[in-house]
């Protein structure tokens, strides 16, 4: 089972605890265009793999192999991350079936779900909490 995060509560995990880490798993696209996770004040930077390969979609073949090369350990207490919180989900799902016990999912994740107007970012996740983030 993966639980759900709010996102001030996982900022707060970050800064206290070492072993904290938010992986992103959206695309390249998203990290260039919509943004990331700042977590400078931290002393980290999120750790960027994606959970779906664009344009096509597909399920990153690679990923559990990337989640190791970037030197994550079961150890680490690790917080996935995507537009919505769907696929930072299915990402954490296989990184616990995989040996990581310690995952969790960012709820709302980094822009939430779109408000009347069908912008994201204004109702939950990382940035409607007016949490650091930034530009690539």
């Amino acid at each position: 089972m993966v639980d759900n995060i709010p996102p001030r509560d996982v900022w707060a995990a970050v800064q206290a605890d070492p072993q904290a880490q938010v992986v992103d798993v959206r695309t390249d696209a998203e990290w260039t265009y919509v943004g990331l996770v700042d977590l400078q004040a931290a002393g980290k930077q999120p750790v960027l793999i994606p959970w779906q390969v664009f344009p096509a979609m597909q399920v990153n073949g690679g990923f559990l192999d990337q989640l190791r090369a970037a030197g994550l350990t079961p150890d680490h207490h690790i917080y996935f991350l995507c537009r919505s919180g769907v696929r930072s989900l299915a990402a954490a799902r296989a990184a616990v079936e995989a040996g990581f016990p310690h995952c969790y999912n960012v709820a709302d994740g980094f822009e939430g779900n779109p408000d009347a107007d069908g912008h994201r970012g204004n109702l939950a996740g990382w940035k409607a909490d007016g949490l650091p983030w930034r530009q690539r």
